[in-house]
């Protein structure tokens, strides 16, 4: 496997009236465990049903109801946790978190705070310009969600949408590793993109299925070093959370106006009050939501209707063997086995089915460097302008593979490669039997060739005492030539021929 260097990106710098800060960020990424049924009922997760239909006695709160835990959640948890490199507990615990809302029929959330299934694990998350920040994750919790109040439907009254009640939850909280706006956003790309290579969480943002608290402080420069130097908190800066992230230029957007705000009110000699704000995106502004709650505020205790989780390592071990290839394994091979550069192999693995489309390209066309080219430029190029995704291309991967094994044949050139390539995508059909029908065909033939530029030399006997004056002007002899055969001569040869006949 090859490895990949990256250095440390530095901090974000902002710059104040009297001082310099910096930007220190932890997230608690919500995402929703991809299941068809909920953390502790048999009830559906399907988005989009009727409002109140996805709904058990149990999500509901009725009386005497017991929930019962859906081993599935617990391995998509597991499979998440392995596939940051975190520590499984072999033994955890659900807690009850209580509060009181409509949309929480039974008064409490049932969560995992003193032991939960997933310990400390690690992302890296690249920022594109050859750095990378290793983020540690500190936990992975399971707990349920609550449901959708609705305040839009009618001026005077909410509604209460309880068919998201229940549907599991992974709570990824991660380290105050984060140092800036980009990196936040790159971090919950990267997560997301994790978590669909692993099938573990849809990552549809528009849904709520992915969803992040966003904790902002800052502090002089030196104080985070001294907090990884020693992990005491107090040369941090108060943090103030926002909530309910769920774009990733939003959350940008949102933490250099919160860290901009902290800022004001410490060089005014204010007090940052740790409380929970929301980001409204019409204002570009956080405001106040509410002081933020401690532990001790929920009431936190043992549900003592779920007995401790117990998994053997087993079963465990038995997840981390079926794990498919992740991004940045993936990546590694890409560029060490097609031979791509990082750029390009970061583009294509960055979604699984256009991973997994490139590398049927290969295989059909035999050349990486050839296959990538293809896909990046021409094929994403055109699924953009057509607002597709790789999953609508009209161009199969075994078509876009032909159309390359004929360029490298020699039987077509590259001009009448993206020709051909248009054909297919807006007509369909197999490239080799387009290319014979129309008589596409490279012409190859030294012959019909060498009367072309001959011909083309004794009608321009000016042009070619300034392309002998200037070897750089002989391109327009190629230019010519081409022209004149419709684009189907071998341009390598045009070129040979030229060079030769004018002497240069």
């Amino acid at each position: 496997m090859l490895d990949l260097t990256y250095a440390t990106p530095k901090p974000k710098v902002i710059a104040g009236a009297k001082h310099d800060w910096e930007l220190v960020i932890g997230m608690e990424v919500h995402a929703q465990v991809s299941s068809n049924a909920k953390l502790f009922s048999g009830a559906s997760t399907r988005f989009g049903a009727e409002p109140n239909s996805n709904v058990a006695f149990v999500d509901a709160g009725m009386p005497g109801m017991l929930p019962v835990i859906n081993d599935y959640c617990v391995a998509q948890a597991v499979r998440t946790g392995l596939g940051l490199k975190a520590e499984i507990h072999l033994t955890s615990a659900f807690d009850r978190k209580n509060y009181f809302y409509p949309d929480l029929p039974q008064g409490y959330q049932i969560s995992q705070l003193y032991h939960p299934i997933v310990g400390e694990g690690e992302v890296l998350v690249e920022l594109g310009d050859g750095t990378a920040r290793m983020v540690r994750i500190e936990r992975i919790h399971l707990e349920q969600d609550a449901g959708k109040s609705i305040h839009d439907m009618d001026p005077a009254l909410s509604f209460v949408d309880l068919n998201r009640t229940g549907v599991a939850l992974m709570e990824i909280v991660s380290r105050p590793d984060i140092r800036g706006p980009e990196e936040a956003a790159a971090y919950v790309v990267k997560l997301r993109q994790i978590m669909l290579y692993l099938g573990t969480c849809d990552g549809n943002m528009q849904n709520g299925n992915l969803r992040a608290d966003v904790n902002v402080s800052v502090c002089l420069p030196g104080a985070y070093e001294k907090f990884r130097e020693t992990g005491d908190f107090s040369h941090l800066g108060t943090r103030c959370e926002i909530k309910n992230m769920n774009s990733m230029r939003f959350i940008q957007a949102a933490i250099e106006f919160e860290a901009r705000r902290q800022i004001a009110i410490l060089e005014a000699g204010g007090v940052i009050t740790q409380e929970t704000r929301l980001y409204d995106p019409d204002k570009g502004e956080t405001r106040s939501m509410r002081s933020k709650e401690e532990a001790h505020d929920y009431r936190y205790f043992p549900d003592p209707d779920l007995l401790p989780l117990v998994i053997e390592q087993a079963w465990v071990d038995e997840i981390k063997a079926a794990l498919p290839e992740l991004p940045d394994a993936k990546k590694a091979r890409f560029i060490g086995d097609y031979g791509l550069s990082e750029y390009d192999a970061s583009v294509l693995t960055a979604d699984l089915d256009a991973a997994h489309y490139f590398e049927a390209v290969v295989t059909e066309a035999g050349d990486g460097k050839l296959a990538a080219n293809w896909v990046i430029n021409e094929l994403f190029g055109r699924l953009k302008k057509e607002e597709s995704d790789i999953t609508q291309s009209p161009v199969s991967p075994a078509q876009l593979g032909a159309i390359i094994g004929l360029i490298k044949s020699g039987d077509i050139s590259g001009k009448i490669a993206k020709d051909l390539f248009e054909i297919v995508f807006t007509e369909g059909g197999d490239p080799a039997e387009i290319v014979a029908a129309r008589g596409m065909k490279q012409v190859t033939d030294t012959g019909a060739i060498e009367a072309a530029v001959d011909e083309i030399i004794a009608a321009n006997p000016d042009q070619v005492e300034k392309a002998k004056a200037n070897p750089k002007l002989a391109g327009w002899f190629v230019g010519q030539v081409m022209k004149a055969t419709g684009g189907k001569a071998n341009p390598a040869v045009v070129n040979q021929l030229v060079s030769a006949k004018l002497g240069i």
